[in-house]
């Protein structure tokens, strides 16, 4: 009897001791098929696309399309790269996110018969200038420490629910704004997993594109669903 409480007591010791390794080595980030990870369901969105009206095209709505796509693919890139430094789980899921997003825009973009800036461009490459330049200063901020790196992610998302919410000002289409909707949702859930990242390794991070009070919004509000 005295035996086998020792070998139990034992095999009680070594599980706590897996479940804390366990504990300590996972980040807090959704898995990557969940929906508070902001994949879109790529499938339903392009029959609600499908179902929508081909309606004229401002300048302002095909040059938002044009910028969205690099932008989207920016965030990707810069979250492939950090993935590749850190080994964070956190930068390959929202990385596989982010591309549902490019494919988003992709399916408008093809839609209007508009040409894509992405065309074959691999990883880091941007035909457009800024984003080009911004993409090299994030992946050296990133690079520096893991903090810097969340930073970074909190960055991309901050830019991306800026530019969306003032693009949609000068959108009326219906295919679009549905769209940007859904992208907008999800940098918000994005921005909160990162915040949260940023907390747990004793960071903080101040909006550097939206309000204040629009970022505490987000971050003191449940993740978001509906894709």
């Amino acid at each position: 009897m005295k035996k086998l409480l020792k070998n139990s007591g034992f095999f009680i010791l070594l599980s706590a001791l897996l479940f804390t390794v366990t504990s300590c080595s996972k980040d807090d980030t959704p898995a990557k098929n969940s929906n508070n990870n902001s994949n879109i369901n790529i499938a339903n969105l392009q029959a609600q696309i499908t179902s929508l009206p081909i309606e004229p095209l401002s300048l302002a709505e095909s040059g938002s399309l044009s910028f969205m796509r690099e932008e989207e693919k920016l965030a990707r890139d810069v979250y492939i790269t950090l993935y590749n430094k850190w080994g964070v789980n956190i930068f390959s899921n929202i990385s596989n996110s982010e591309q549902t997003h490019m494919d988003a825009i992709l399916m408008l973009l093809n839609k209007y018969s508009l040409t894509d800036p992405v065309g074959s461009n691999a990883v880091g490459v941007f035909s457009n200038t800024a984003l080009q330049n911004l993409y090299n200063l994030l992946v050296v901020q990133g690079n520096t420490s893991v903090l810097e790196a969340y930073k970074v992610g909190a960055t991309i998302e901050d830019l991306d629910i800026f530019d969306l919410t003032n693009a949609l000002i000068n959108i009326d289409n219906q295919d679009i704004r549905l769209v940007y909707d859904m992208l907008t949702k999800g940098s918000r859930n994005h921005m909160r997993s990162f915040y949260k990242n940023i907390l747990n390794v004793g960071g903080t991070y101040i909006p550097q594109y939206i309000t204040q009070a629009e970022f505490d919004a987000i971050i003191n509000s449940a993740m978001e669903t509906g894709y």
